[in-house]
């Protein structure tokens, strides 16, 4: 089968290389001059590096290059990724600088795209279409209450994956808005090149530091069975059941004393920045990892952050906060999220895809019920999004060879329409239209491999409670689902 490919980052890449592995015939096309999503050079601001330890951020059957430090950087990511590629040969089906302009659908399924590069435009008919251009691909700014004037005073506003070069801000003010990782990032690594450096948060968010007590390592806490079965899933079963019935004073107590920790490490209270809800609500949506050194700064008053406020208006040079401050101002830098969307698919095929609320309607996060021959990678971005990608992968590529037992249309109707409103009422909203499932990683995995009829060794099910998931346990899943169906080499 002819597989067209929107996007190279994990999801994309993950997909050409599984899929050529079941026998399909695969192009990749990707916008940027090099593969990596997230973590290529156009979108990788002074400071990004991963939340995840090098260990548990990598693909099943390709570790990081020795020497690659704990917390890889962003340009150590995007290296690794380009590896991966040359390493198992897809490089040569990756057309870099080509942009998929328009997907459209025939009445056969088959699809034709609308593609452009280097200047010229062609179309091209696919068998089948993978949508993995990423949910972090188009960025959001706000729009700010007199921007005109404040840019036309020489004022810069953009978001975090647009600003690349600290010497722009020296001797510059800098508000950073938000209180996310990518926001914080930016901020601590502005101090010691700008003027001053102001933090603007419309709500605080638990920080994680990347030690407890500047000993034990966070993967230990969040990236294992225990740490996830903490927070309770959609469904609860066996050891998860207890902790949230007549166990929830453990699995509180547990939570209870890595708060007190973080409170003390980061010393919260004396400097103002305790968030108004507990450690339990830290994954409704995302996890923060604290930037390094960060709350030192702010405790020496070279960070300043002003908390439960936002910008009401801007004008030459300043801005105006709602809680009655202003702010002088050269540079306003928004970590302001994303908009999650598919801008070459044709209206009505999104309509198909998507409620009312703008939410993706996917079974197991993958394919979409009212249009065949159309998948989504990487639309289940968790702790792990790499491995998921990858395992989604595999289930795609069973599903098109009609080897996954699928539950009735109105049963997966129905398991959509239930997951997403569970989504909704779990994250306050905040689930990037039904793709983040943090902190739910294992679970989607698990689900997945049921549906593949494919598991990892018990013994190795049992280790992942006490111990982070080490992505090379699933090395051999789409060798094994392979042989099991027959298909490809």
């Amino acid at each position: 089968m002819k597989i067209a490919i929107v996007g190279a980052g994990f999801g994309g890449l993950s997909s050409a290389k599984v899929l050529t592995e079941f026998g399909h015939d695969v192009y990749v096309f990707e916008k940027e001059s090099e593969v990596g999503g997230v973590w290529t050079a156009s979108r990788r601001y002074p400071g990004l590096g991963t939340q995840n330890v090098r260990s548990t951020y990598a693909l099943s059957d390709y570790p990081y290059p020795k020497g690659t430090p704990e917390w890889p950087s962003g340009e150590q990511v995007q290296s690794y990724m380009a590896g991966y590629t040359k390493k198992f040969g897809i490089d040569k089906k990756i057309q870099l600088n080509t942009t998929v302009d328009k997907a459209k659908q025939g009445s056969d399924g088959r699809w034709t795209l609308d593609i452009t590069a280097n200047g010229k435009s062609r179309t091209e008919d696919f068998d089948y279409l993978i949508v993995a251009n990423g949910i972090f691909s188009d960025p959001f700014v706000p729009e700010f209450k007199g921007s005109d004037a404040f840019k036309a005073a020489g004022g810069k506003i953009m978001h975090t994956v647009d600003f690349h070069n600290l010497g722009d801000v020296k001797g510059k003010n800098v508000v950073v808005v938000g209180y996310g990782k990518s926001s914080c990032d930016v901020a601590n690594a502005c101090e010691g090149t700008a003027k001053s450096v102001t933090i603007v948060a419309r709500h605080l968010i638990w920080k994680v530091p990347k030690k407890l007590k500047n000993v034990l390592n966070y993967k230990m806490l969040l990236l294992t069975r225990m740490g996830e079965a903490l927070f309770p899933y959609i469904e609860l079963k066996g050891t998860e059941a207890f902790l949230h019935g007549k166990g929830k004073k453990v699995s509180a107590g547990m939570l209870g004393s890595v708060q007190g920790v973080i409170e003390k490490q980061f010393k919260l209270e004396k400097l103002g920045l305790h968030p108004k809800t507990g450690l339990d609500t830290i994954v409704r949506s995302t996890v923060s990892l604290a930037s390094d050194g960060i709350f030192k700064k702010i405790a020496q008053g070279k960070l300043t952050v002003e908390r439960d406020t936002e910008i009401i208006k801007m004008e030459a040079g300043k801005v105006h906060l709602a809680n009655g401050k202003v702010l002088d101002a050269d540079y306003v830098i928004c970590g302001t999220g994303f908009y999650q969307h598919v801008p070459f698919l044709e209206d009505k095929v999104m309509k198909a895809i998507t409620d009312e609320r703008g939410n993706f309607r996917l079974y197991r996060q993958l394919i979409p019920l009212d249009v065949k021959n159309l998948a989504f990678s990487g639309y289940n971005s968790s702790f792990f999004s790499q491995l998921n990608a990858e395992i989604g992968s595999v289930w795609i590529g069973a599903h098109i060879a009609n080897a996954v037992k699928l539950p009735s249309r109105a049963e997966m109707l129905a398991h959509v329409d239930k997951r997403l409103a569970w989504m909704e009422w779990r994250t306050e909203n905040k689930h990037a239209r039904g793709t983040n499932i943090i902190p739910f990683s294992v679970h989607n995995i698990d689900e997945l491999l049921q549906d593949l009829d494919a598991q990892i060794p018990v013994f190795t099910r049992f280790n992942q409670w006490l111990l982070p998931i080490n992505p090379a346990s699933y090395k051999n899943i789409s060798k094994k689902v392979r042989s099991r169906i027959g298909a490809g080499k």
